[in-house]
């Protein structure tokens, strides 16, 4: 938690912009132009809420937003200047956190499944609806499994700490 408040300062305080904004910068300078309600999908964002974050990086001169060909579609761009504030921009802290899971054996990944599952259980957090960038990456948490990883935790792990409630 403490490094997800972190990051964030320092995204606000270095670059003037939101974790979801970066994520929006950088989602539609990946796939160039592209709709409003499609990019929206590719973020897990509600179009409310994307055109709030469109509106802000339009303002500050980072994308540009411009009518298709059928005149209904709203498309997004990144701008020059957009393309040159990411460039300096520091990655998502979701994708440095999917790279280093990455590197974990499939049991250790299967593993710390299980305990947040158990934690969440345990908050009584099973219910909520989580946030939809949470199930991307939960997509992409099966994506990374290695197949020639073990499957199976190693034959001494470490002795673990009971649970203790207090």
């Amino acid at each position: 938690m403490r490094a997800v408040d972190l990051h964030s300062r320092r995204l606000v305080d270095e670059f003037g912009f939101t974790g979801p904004q970066l994520m929006t910068l950088r989602e539609a300078q990946r796939r160039g132009p592209i709709s409003a309600g499609a990019l929206a999908r590719a973020v897990h964002l509600s179009s409310p809420t994307l055109t709030g974050i469109l509106g802000r990086l339009e303002k500050r001169g980072l994308i540009e937003r411009t009518r298709g060909a059928d005149r209904r579609t709203l498309l997004v761009q990144v701008t020059e200047l957009g393309a040159q504030t990411l460039a300096r921009a520091p990655s998502l802290l979701q994708d440095r956190f999917r790279a280093a899971l990455s590197e974990l054996a499939t049991w250790e990944r299967l593993m710390m499944l299980s305990n947040l599952q158990r934690i969440a259980a345990m908050m009584d957090a099973e219910g909520l609806d989580a946030a939809p960038h949470l199930e991307a990456d939960a997509r992409a948490f099966e994506q990374v499994r290695d197949p020639t990883a073990p499957t199976e935790p190693p034959a001494n792990p470490p002795p673990e700490e009971p649970f203790r409630r207090n």
